[in-house]
């Protein structure tokens, strides 16, 4: 049986913690910054975790 690939983009983008769980950048902070507020750019550079519903889609992507 061959290797699984994972996925470049997802591998990139998604971190899994020691508990087990996803870390995730925020989108929304790359460009057209201007019209955004500093609070909302504040909130932007904590990221966040991948929802429980979607947690079985990104590990299908993220094998190993």
């Amino acid at each position: 049986m061959p290797k699984v690939k994972s996925h470049r983009g997802a591998r990139k983008r998604i971190i899994k913690t020691g508990s087990g769980n996803l870390k995730r950048g925020c989108s929304n902070k790359r460009h057209i910054l201007t019209k955004k507020t500093t609070a909302r750019k504040r909130k932007l550079r904590q990221g966040g975790t991948v929802a429980h519903a979607n947690q079985r889609q990104v590990l299908r992507l993220l094998p190993y």
